[in-house]
């Protein structure tokens, strides 16, 4: 568990607990509202805070959780702007992994790479090295995944490592289905 050394540090961690809100695959949209709700807990090995550069750094298995959000990573690294709101967050690990509860009936968004980006501004997350996303039961693999929370799309590459891979299940076949006729 950290320690808490100082307020700056605090008040860091603070800032950086707010990528619980957008780390998650589609939280704005489509997670359950409860989860912004309940406490924040965090576990790491270390964290130290810099206030000059606005980076907060996180190592040592972190594990960040809140409601149905678990982050698990390697390390977290947060960057925060001039107003010291989030600006990007990068977790890295063999693999970093996040997952979501996204409704009430039990959908669960997961995804992983070695390295997971999150661009507060833009809303958009990238997965990257033997990158794998998966929502109410659609899969998505590639060396590369980008995600827009906003637009809701989805943009997979191989990068060199080859083909991607996407598997649609049933239900969502028949959906698709009268879309098409």
């Amino acid at each position: 568990m950290i320690q808490l050394l100082d307020k700056k540090l605090t008040r860091g961690i603070l800032a950086t607990l707010l990528l619980t809100g957008g780390l998650s695959l589609s939280s704005q949209i489509y997670a359950i509202p409860s989860d912004r709700n309940q406490p924040i807990t965090l576990e790491a090995d270390r964290a130290t805070f810099n206030e000059k550069t606005g980076v907060t750094t996180y190592t040592g298995n972190v594990v960040i959780q809140q409601g149905t959000l678990k982050v698990q990573a390697a390390s977290i690294v947060a960057h925060l702007n001039a107003n010291n709101k989030i600006q990007s967050v990068v977790a890295q690990g063999s693999p970093a992994k996040f997952q979501q509860q996204l409704d009430t009936k039990g959908g669960i968004a997961r995804g992983e790479g070695r390295n997971i980006n999150y661009n507060a501004e833009t809303g958009i997350i990238k997965l990257s090295g033997n990158a794998f996303l998966t929502q109410n039961g659609a899969t998505f693999r590639g060396e590369n995944l980008t995600y827009s929370m906003s637009k809701g799309d989805i943009e997979a590459n191989g990068g060199n490592k080859g083909r991607i891979q996407i598997v649609i299940p049933p239900s969502a076949q028949q959906n698709m289905k009268g879309v098409r006729d």
